[in-house]
């Protein structure tokens, strides 16, 4: 426990890729499988589950540290991380036991994981008394599933890679789809003669960058195609030995969710890999996001959703076939090979374009709003199929956001480096003649802007109520979205997408920002979704 405690030390301690690469390095080369294993398994943002309640974590703290509950929670408001402060508060030895990472795992956090509450803080008090302050820190991390160390699965690829001397693509896709940290795994993901059947694991997707300005500096148009950019699930279908196997870009297995889409897949030749996006889909035009959301939550839907949220696999590439990897042929070749397939419903092959002129490019988009696009994505018809964000392959040109005024009304500290700081953020817009909430945001602003605001937070403070502090209604933000829909969570009635700020609006009063009928009606028409 004490090396991995050191290596997410060393980690933190430097901002360089290469100095957090070798300290990954010497730790794989020096760790037990099932310690290196769990350390894979962590930094790459897998989690402990369940996850230890917070509630618990802060009793504990009080308890461990024998202060009232209210002390305790106001030295978390000003530390702003609640791992940090538990494990300062806590009482315990200077240095942790010599048990290995994965015994402390196995044999200490996940049996605490599965106790009932008042039995999980008697015995993380005792845990803390175990180890010091640094090594209870990481515990309290890896037990709410919080540990983020600025280190990238990318990353941890490359160490892996550099350390066995194989390219990092190929480490990458052997570390694709589903597995425990287990001993028995990381020996076969080191051993170049020991991997296991492959038939199931999807390959590392390609990512896109946005479009540099000016566009025109990535050179003649009429070498990219443009097509729609859709706002789905992002998806790559597997078919291999008479099985279909669907995953998701953040290496889910959706198989069984979509079963229409699994009946369509059993008709593609064996050997074959798809690369599309998942959207809910109705007469050739994309459903709101909120009714995917309800299919991807239904591991087995009945008949009467299927029927309701229709679906369609919107396919885009071409990875293998007849088991076959033909990732490295120029994307305009992959294309002709998807071209030679015949896709049955609901799979079905993207359009393509290709223009002479970027101004022709340029009006597709403006169009995309109209098609219930995001936007447009250019490709390059000599790429190939990279792993990861590669620049010159693909890049994306969504549509600029929606925006509003807003009033800020409530506020609450921020955590880790915002600690201390006002920084999250509650808006709302005018409903005839009062101010209803219907969005938080909490990025967008400079450093300089975040100080500006805390002071006029606490100068303008009217209630609290705990952590949240309700502000005199009189500072106003532009706040960009995506996309508006329906919702009967929030006060408003209206739910937005990746809401942000643009900027600080010192040049309008409060009486100015919007109201919920302007938005209603502005956007109604782009979402096709009929609100109140």
């Amino acid at each position: 426990m004490r090396n991995f405690s050191l290596l997410i030390e060393r980690l933190d301690e430097t901002t360089k890729s290469q100095e957090k690469t070798n300290a990954l390095v010497e730790y794989f080369k020096d760790a037990p499988s099932g310690d290196a294993a769990y350390a894979v398994y962590f930094l790459v943002g897998k989690k402990l589950q369940p996850s230890l309640p917070s509630r618990v974590l802060r009793r504990a703290a009080a308890q461990s540290a024998n202060i009232p509950d209210w002390l305790f929670e106001e030295t978390y408001q000003w530390v702003g991380d609640l791992a940090e402060t538990a494990a300062t508060v806590a009482q315990g030895q200077a240095t942790a036991d010599e048990m290995s990472l994965s015994q402390w795992i196995d044999l200490r956090l996940n049996p605490i994981l599965r106790y009932p509450d008042s039995e999980q803080i008697e015995a993380l008090v005792e845990l803390w008394k175990l180890c010091g302050p640094f090594d209870r820190f990481v515990i309290n991390k890896l037990l709410t599933g919080n540990l983020r160390v600025g280190v990238s699965a990318k990353l941890v690829t490359k160490a892996l890679a550099q350390w066995l001397a194989i390219p990092a693509e190929q480490m990458q896709h052997r570390m694709m789809g589903n597995w425990l940290p287990t001993e028995k795994w990381f020996e076969q993901l080191i051993d170049s003669e020991n991997q296991s059947d492959r038939s199931s694991i999807p390959y590392p997707f390609c990512l896109a960058h946005s479009l540099p300005q000016p566009y025109e500096s990535l050179g003649p148009s009429d070498q990219f195609v443009a097509e729609w950019k859709w706002d789905g699930i992002r998806a790559q279908i597997l078919r291999r030995n008479n099985q279909t196997f669907i995953w998701s870009r953040g290496e889910e297995l959706l198989s069984g969710r979509f079963p229409e889409i699994e009946t369509a897949s059993a008709h593609l030749p064996n050997g074959t890999v798809l690369d599309g996006e998942i959207l809910a889909w109705k007469e050739q035009r994309p459903l709101p996001f909120a009714l995917l959301q309800r299919r991807i939550q239904r591991k087995k839907p009945n008949a009467a959703i299927l029927n309701e949220i229709p679906l369609a696999f919107l396919c885009f590439d071409l990875l293998e076939v007849n088991g076959q990897d033909i990732r490295k042929l120029p994307y305009a070749q992959r294309l002709e090979r998807l071209n030679e397939l015949s896709l049955a419903p609901p799979l079905q092959q993207v359009r393509t374009e290709r223009f002479t002129h970027w101004d022709d490019i340029a009006r597709m988009r403006d169009g995309a709003r109209e098609r219930g696009a995001e936007g447009i994505m250019l490709k390059n018809v000599t790429g190939h199929y990279e792993a990861g964000r590669v620049t010159g392959t693909w890049w994306k040109w969504k549509l600029d956001p929606y925006s509003v005024d807003a009033v800020l009304v409530y506020a609450q500290r921020g955590h880790g480096r915002r600690a201390g700081l006002f920084s999250d953020y509650t808006f709302a817009l005018w409903d005839q003649d009062r101010l209803v909430p219907f969005a938080k945001a909490y990025s967008g602003l400079s450093n300089a802007e975040l100080q500006m605001v805390d002071r006029f937070i606490r100068e303008n403070t009217l209630k609290k109520f705990g952590p949240v502090s309700e502000v005199r209604p009189e500072l106003v933000m532009e706040i960009a979205f995506e996309n508006i829909q329906q919702s009967t969570r929030h006060k408003s009635g209206l739910a937005v997408r990746f809401p942000r700020i643009l900027r600080i609006r010192t040049d309008k009063a409060a009486r100015d920002a919007d109201n919920l009928n302007t938005l209603k009606a502005r956007f109604v028409t782009d979402t096709q979704t009929e609100l109140p």
